[in-house]
């Protein structure tokens, strides 16, 4: 598989405050297109980052409306993937890829 290829399944690492909390625990978390499952997500994330995948949870985030300035606004959905690691390694985000 060419690099490209293994980029299409992560779209963007979120950082959050509680994603943040989550790295202490060696988790990960990553916005992935929706046609995206654990098995390719494994396989992605091992060849791109070298670190040993332990676990996955996906969490699909529906779309939802919410009021801005008396207006309502659309926000869009999409999917998460928490990526739990082997103990002791990790993805630093702030590098880049």
């Amino acid at each position: 598989m060419d690099k490209m290829h293994l980029y299409d399944k992560i779209l963007a690492p979120l950082v959050t405050e509680k994603t943040t909390n989550l790295s202490e625990q060696n988790k990960i978390v990553f916005k992935v297109p929706a046609t995206a499952n654990k098995k390719n997500l494994k396989f992605n994330i091992e060849k791109i980052f070298k670190v040993n995948v332990t676990k996955i949870n996906i969490i699909n985030k529906q779309n939802r409306t919410k009021i801005t300035r008396g207006r309502k606004v659309k926000v869009s959905g999409f999917k998460k993937a928490i990526i739990t690691l082997k103990k002791g390694q990790s993805i630093d985000l702030t590098t880049g890829v």
